[in-house]
């Protein structure tokens, strides 16, 4: 089954329809949004655009389709194949991972008790976040991330505004550290995916390929997983995306002071951002990173910006880097 195809038959038949006649290459679509009552739009090449009736793509709002309140249910319906009691537990996440990786965020009135939310009702709005898997994009920072030939892996956190690459990136370091790579041979990683978009599980079973000697705790809090994976998995890296919570660093900690290798995400757009923030800027200011990949907040998705040591000595830079390079 060709991508389009397997992205637009879990939309409304009149959607679908649209989707097909739609000017976009789906492999460069990174979310498409329905609200009710609201333009339908999707968001191509980093760029968000109304979808015409028509299928043509327009950052003005002429001739758009509305979503309706129908169309919204029978997308449910097929995204959930008729049983969204099914998906109760992914539901109380806010979103419901599906066959290709693709996750399916949802917003509507929530049903909360003791202080946690019990259930998803009456919703109005999803978000279809798309897969995507560049094998190979992390190869021009490999080297980097390695004592020498040979060596152990440093601590890595990837820096990058949203939007810009950092899951994906992460994604393929995951894959070439588990299977082996540019003379380095694999180990063993330990990845606790709390939101299914590193190695986006379907009915338990990865849709993305993060390595041969990958173990995975889909839907897991991160600290609580980390924590997990040291007693009961033995890896030798273990990776997370977008830390930053107290009990997240706490973790790390752990983590690190049991010899195990760390390879992480954060939202920042620089050193000195990090730097800034609650938490993670003790360590950041303490050296406990090793190697920081920092990605471009402008342009192309994936553009290295710089990658820097322990101390913030630039290691690559000032010129960008793309993907693969």
């Amino acid at each position: 089954m060709e991508r389009k195809d397997e992205i637009i038959r879990i939309f409304a038949r009149e959607i679908r329809q649209i989707l097909q006649r739609a000017e976009a290459d789906f492999d460069r679509v990174q979310e498409i949004r329905l609200r009710v009552g609201a333009p339908l739009l999707i968001v191509y090449k980093n760029r968000e655009y109304y979808v015409s009736r028509s299928g043509s793509l327009h950052i003005g709002g002429r001739d758009v389709h509305v979503v309706t309140r129908d169309e919204l249910r029978e997308t449910m319906e097929y995204i959930s194949s008729y049983s969204l009691y099914a998906f109760e537990e992914e539901l109380r996440q806010g979103f419901i991972t599906i066959q290709g990786g693709h996750r399916v965020g949802v917003a509507g009135r929530t049903v909360v008790e003791d202080n946690h939310v019990r259930a998803m009702k009456y919703i109005s709005c999803i978000n279809v976040r798309l897969s995507h898997q560049i094998p190979g994009c992390a190869d021009g920072v490999m080297p980097y991330l390695y004592d020498g030939p040979g060596g152990q892996v440093w601590h890595t956190l990837i820096v990058s505004p949203p939007r810009c690459g950092k899951t994906t990136l992460l994604r393929d370091i995951i894959r070439q550290l588990s299977t082996g790579s540019q003379g380095h041979e694999g180990v063993t990683v330990g990845v606790v995916d709390e939101r299914s978009e590193l190695g986006a599980c379907h009915q338990g079973v990865p849709q993305n390929d993060l390595g041969i000697r990958t173990d995975i705790l889909d839907c897991c809090p991160k600290a609580r997983g980390m924590m997990m994976l040291i007693r009961t998995m033995s890896p030798q890296v273990i990776a997370v995306d977008e830390i930053g919570s107290q009990e997240d660093m706490e973790a790390i900690e752990y983590v690190m002071n049991c010899g195990c290798r760390l390879a992480a995400t954060v939202h920042g757009s620089s050193m000195d951002d990090i730097r800034q923030k609650p938490f993670l800027g003790e360590m950041v200011r303490a050296g406990i990173f090793q190697r920081y990949i920092v990605l471009s907040g402008g342009g192309q998705a994936g553009r290295v910006q710089g990658i820097f040591d322990s101390s913030g000595m630039r290691l690559y830079g000032p010129e960008r880097m793309a993907y693969g390079a």
